[in-house]
This record gives C-alpha cells, structure tokens and sequence, in this order.
C-alpha cells in the first residue's frame, strides 16, 4: 500500500475548458539506444506500445510511450505499477547500455479538456499547437517552466511538467481557461 498522493490532490477548474489535475501517474524515464531491439522489447512489454518516432506518443493496452529526446523515452503507466515496470524493464535490458528510473512523484499531469484545448495550451507555449494532432507530443514550456504536452484525442491535451512547479503549472493553465479569455 503506499501512500503517495498527487501533487494537487486532484484539484480541477471548470472554465470553457476544463482544467484538471490527472491524479497518480506512473512515469518512466528509459534512457539508452532507441534503435535497440532490446528496448523496443522492454518497451512494449512495459505498456504494450511501438517505439514511437520523433515528436510521437504511442498508446498500448498497458500505457503509452512518449519519444522525449533521441536517447530517451517517457513510459507513462499505472502508478501502482511503476516500481514492477522499472524492475522488470532493468532486468530486460541486462547489460545493455541503458537507465531505467520511476520519475512519477517528481511529475504533476494535468488534462485540459474540451474543444478549445489547444487555444488553452497555444497561450502558454511556443509550440505550435494548431498542427498538433493525437498522437503526437511537444517537448517544450509554458510560460518559464519545462513542460511536454501531448493530445489523447481532439478535445483532450495532456500535460507533464515537475512536480515542483505544480501549483504555478495548474495557476497558469486556470487562467488561460477562463471564461471570456477565449480568442476570437
């Protein structure tokens, strides 16, 4: 049993798009070749996801796989099962010249839905977020703070950042959602 909570213990914001905080997240940072066989392999065991490519995100039974940088992978599965994941994932890939570390409770995730997420995360970021379709991910900031943000489907934008800038993450997003700041 563990007794992790979320950084903003589920805190939301209804505006004219809904801000939410997502809850306990398991996030794994894989690090290593990404042309590997031995990590595609610990990849799709851990969340049943292909490797994606640059700039992707892919969803699998288990989870989804975010392509971070050309080295590293952002594995985001069921936080009661990160712990077994890194564990299984390390012995996978044995020797390999790899790293395999649990980044959940260093992570806060929210979910902005509605039709307007885009505009709400356009606001914050330079990323060009009308191009931005599910499936694939930006690695980026909003405002002054490393953040990545991907789409789950057309009305929902997930975003990740430190678990340290938690509050002023979700502020920024409640203001950008609010009503009567929609853009014309």
């Amino acid at each position: 049993m563990s007794n992790a909570v979320s950084a903003l213990q589920g805190a939301s914001f209804d505006g004219y798009c809904k801000v939410e905080e997502a809850g306990l997240t398991g996030m794994i940072t894989l690090r290593g070749d990404l042309a590997s066989k031995g990590v595609a392999k610990a990849v799709k065991a851990a969340t049943g996801a292909a490797m994606p490519g640059q700039g992707e995100v892919t969803e699998g039974a288990k989870g989804r796989v975010g392509w971070m940088s050309p080295d590293e992978l952002l594995l985001i599965v069921d936080h009661a099962e990160a712990a077994a994941i890194v564990e299984a994932a390390a012995k996978s890939l044995g020797d390999e010249h790899s790293l395999v570390v649990n980044v959940s409770d260093a992570r806060a995730v929210y979910r902005v839905k509605g039709a307007a997420c885009r505009e709400v995360i356009a606001k914050l970021t330079p990323a060009d977020t009308s191009v931005m379709q599910p499936g694939m991910l930006r690695r980026t900031r909003i405002a002054q703070i490393p953040a990545a943000f991907y789409l789950e489907d057309d009305e929902t934008a997930v975003l990740v950042c430190f678990r340290s800038v938690a509050q002023y993450a979700f502020d920024l997003l409640k203001d950008a959602a609010k009503p009567g700041g929609e853009v014309w």
